[in-house]
């Protein structure tokens, strides 16, 4: 009678033992490369983003230092929309 220690391994290895190994180390090397493709692509779209992102506040800074550097000319009328066909007029001093 033979003598194993259980959870050990035959000695003899079969054709198809091989190549179902051989099938999961394709299988790995295929995930391995599948999820580093993923990692850069998800790399790029976070770059992305905060580069949108950072444009969205360079852009509304300016905005607001624009909004506030604006001199409004006495000598221009404003007019303001108050529905329909309507316009009024004001002038410059006599602004709100």
């Amino acid at each position: 009678m033979e003598r194993r220690n259980i959870g050990s391994r035959p000695t003899k290895r079969s054709v198809f033992g091989a190549l179902a190994w051989f099938a999961g180390a394709l299988a790995w090397a295929a995930v391995a490369a599948i999820g580093a493709m993923m990692a850069v692509i998800l790399a790029a779209v976070v770059v992305a983003a905060a580069l949108m992102a950072s444009v969205i506040l360079a852009l509304s800074g300016a905005v607001f230092r624009a909004r506030r550097a604006a001199r409004v000319d006495d000598d221009v009328l404003e007019a303001r929309h108050v529905g329909g066909h309507s316009w009024v007029a004001y002038a410059g001093n006599a602004r709100r």
